[in-house]
């Protein structure tokens, strides 16, 4: 009984073709068992990081995009004893827990995603974006000198208004200092709410 798969198994389940995993083997990226099998776990891995760097298949091309590692270890590990990779792949796409797309719809979905990120980062340089830690601190900082100069206000105004009316200075002050306390408690804390308004 093999230890392993085939190479050309090995290469369907990575989508490449078989001529590069033996090449690969040849060169001791890969490590096939004594009867020139390959142990399916080493799919995902780092293998081909030296064979054809930046190479990309065709744009028109409608081969199913690789999965990522992590996928195909679970659907290796998901591979019962009956069956054998084909059935157990089949298996698993009826099953909804993995999805295939074609190169050229991960490419428009990669590109569609590339192009937001480069929108935010211009909207970010430009200023009309800011980072939600940097809004949340100059909201805390504005709303503390907001209630500092509230907290300031009764001793600037009272002696004025103590003025004006004909009364002790320091009964008009306290009366204020403890009406614009009362107001700053009644307000509460700040809350930056900065989850996205409907219109």
């Amino acid at each position: 009984m093999p230890q392993g798969i085939s190479m050309r198994a090995f290469a369907k389940l990575e989508g490449v073709s078989d001529t590069l995993v033996r090449k690969a083997v040849k060169l001791s990226r890969l490590k096939a068992f004594d009867d020139g099998t390959i142990d399916p776990a080493l799919a995902g891995t780092s293998w081909r990081e030296g064979n054809a760097k930046g190479a990309n298949p065709s744009a028109n091309s409608s081969h199913p995009v690789r999965t990522p590692a992590k996928v195909r270890t679970e659907a290796l590990a998901a591979v019962r004893d009956d069956e054998d990779l084909p059935d157990a792949a089949e298996r698993l796409l009826r099953s909804g827990k993995v999805e295939m797309v074609d190169y050229a719809k991960a490419l428009e979905k990669k590109e569609n995603y590339l192009a937001l990120l480069r929108q935010l980062e211009y909207e970010q340089k430009s200023g009309s974006l800011v980072e939600l830690d940097t809004a949340s601190a100059i909201l805390f900082e504005e709303s503390r000198a907001l209630r500092d100069a509230w907290l300031n206000w009764p001793s600037r105004v009272g002696p004025i208004l103590a003025a004006e009316l004909g009364i002790e200075a320091d009964r008009v002050t306290e009366a204020l200092t403890a009406h614009v306390h009362s107001q700053i408690a009644q307000l509460g804390e700040p809350e930056a709410n900065f989850s996205e308004r409907e219109g």
